[in-house]
This record gives C-alpha cells, structure tokens and sequence, in this order.
C-alpha cells in the first residue's frame, strides 16, 4: 500500500519550502508528495521508505530513492530531514496493509522513537527535522528533551479525534 496524501501530509507540506536547502531525506516517502515539493525547491532529495513497492513509485516519479528501515542502508547525513511517521497506536482490527503506512506500534510512538535516536548522526551541521505526530501519539516531547534536541512546534490542526503537530527539531 501506497499512502496516500492526507491531512498529515498537506500540514507537513505547508512548512518544506521555509527549509529546503541543500541536501534532504524524506524519510517514509510513501507517494513522494512531501520529495516533490523539497525536488521543486532545488534540493538534492533521496526518499526512503521500507516498502518495495513504494520506492519502485517513487523511481517512477524521478526521485531517487531505496528501501531502508529507518536509517538501516543510509549512510550519509542532511541538511533536513522530513518525516510524516506511522505514528497511531496498534488498532488490532485495522488491515496489515495499511497499519504498515499508519501504526508506529502498540503506544503509536515507537517508530518515532528509533527514529529520533538514530536521526542525530545523519543531520549535517545545523540539520534540522520537520517531524509529525499526533496528540495519540505519548512521550514524543519527552523523548525529544532526553535526547536533546532543541524543537519548535511549528503548527498543529484539530481533526475530528486527534490533534496533528509539525515539530521543526534541530
């Protein structure tokens, strides 16, 4: 499956322009919407994601990109990496398919979490994040501060049950 824009995506995407420069990750790609406006803004983008079929589109689509659990086969470091997570708690009757693009595991934050501890050593010099997450999704903040990320809250919507927020993480 293929995730689709949504709400998440088009908040996220309100914010790439400001910080697109030089070298960008979109890591969990999904439709490539998010590379796509970060590659019409002169950047140099690499899009990951760990599905096949999903980096198989993207390569359609003229992006460069490859399959990768989180940071698992990237090796070099960015100037901003972009980030719309799976980020909802477990939902045990939602489709494998689909829970693959939206579940970040049981609590929802887990994915989250790995990602923010590998994220520190693949940001350039005054690299920074733009990340999502949901008011579903505990302890983000929390982690943040324990690994010492500086962060910004950039933006935040009210859907019909969650709050969604874009963090700017430097």
């Amino acid at each position: 499956m293929i995730y689709q824009p949504a709400e998440d995506t088009l908040l996220l995407a309100k914010h790439i322009k400001k910080y697109t420069k030089g070298d960008i990750l979109d890591m969990g790609a999904g439709s490539g919407y998010l590379a796509k406006i970060a590659q019409k803004n002169n950047a140099n983008v690499l899009a990951a994601d760990i599905s096949k079929q999903v980096v198989d589109n993207l390569k359609k689509q003229n992006i460069s990109a490859l399959k990768s659990n989180l940071f698992s086969n990237i090796k070099q470091s960015f100037d901003l990496i972009i980030f719309n997570p799976p980020y909802l708690p477990k939902d045990k009757n939602e489709p494998k398919d689909s829970a693959i693009a939206t579940t970040g595991g049981k609590k929802g934050n887990e994915i989250i979490i790995r990602f923010l501890k590998q994220a520190k050593k693949h940001l350039k010099k005054n690299g920074k994040i733009l990340l999502l997450f949901s008011s579903l999704t505990p302890d983000i903040i929390k982690t943040a501060n324990k690994l010492e990320y500086n962060y910004k809250k950039l933006d935040e919507q009210s859907l019909f049950f969650e709050k969604i927020y874009v963090y700017l993480l430097y």
